[in-house]
């Protein structure tokens, strides 16, 4: 016996499986970004900008203490603390760049008090799941990629300085 799956079907299944490789916060918050269309998409990353939660005051002025993602068009620092093998994560990113100052809030939000293993696993490209490809510029997704890509070496490497 054999059979064939559609595209759609191949689709929804790549989906599936990779959502199960995501921290529980992420997987909800990809889903309401799935749900939006078009515009509602850039509204709701424009709210997960304004959510971003502010430097702890000792990170404050201190951005030589943090990496900076050199990939970003905007000045973009990212600090990774790991505690009881959970990692939190800290940005320092100007309001006049709503566009990865809200994908850096839904990572945090997304990300925050997960295990090192569970953020490595998230695929550098989930923000197709969540069609941002279709309301951002490739520039500005070459920018979030990295943006990910450094969270999860900073991630490995406090891990190991905590060991």
């Amino acid at each position: 016996m054999s059979f064939t799956l559609s595209a759609c079907t191949l689709v929804n299944v790549k989906r599936i499986m990779s959502d199960t490789q995501l921290p529980a916060r992420l997987q909800d918050i990809i889903a309401d970004f799935r749900d939006a269309e078009g515009q509602e998409k850039l509204e709701l990353l424009l709210e997960y900008s304004e959510q971003l939660p502010e430097l702890p005051e000792r990170l404050r002025g201190k951005r030589d203490q943090m990496d900076q993602v050199h990939e970003c068009m905007s000045p973009v620092y990212v600090l990774a603390e790991v505690e009881d093998g959970k990692v939190t994560f800290h940005f320092d990113i100007p309001p006049e760049a709503p566009t990865v100052r809200g994908y850096a809030s839904l990572l945090a939000e997304g990300l925050n008090g997960e295990p090192v293993a569970d953020i490595v696993r998230v695929p550098d490209d989930f923000f197709i799941q969540m069609g941002l490809h279709k309301v951002i510029s490739g520039q500005r997704l070459n920018g979030i990629s990295a943006l990910l890509a450094y969270m999860k070496r900073l991630a490995i490497r406090a891990s190991a300085e905590q060991a």
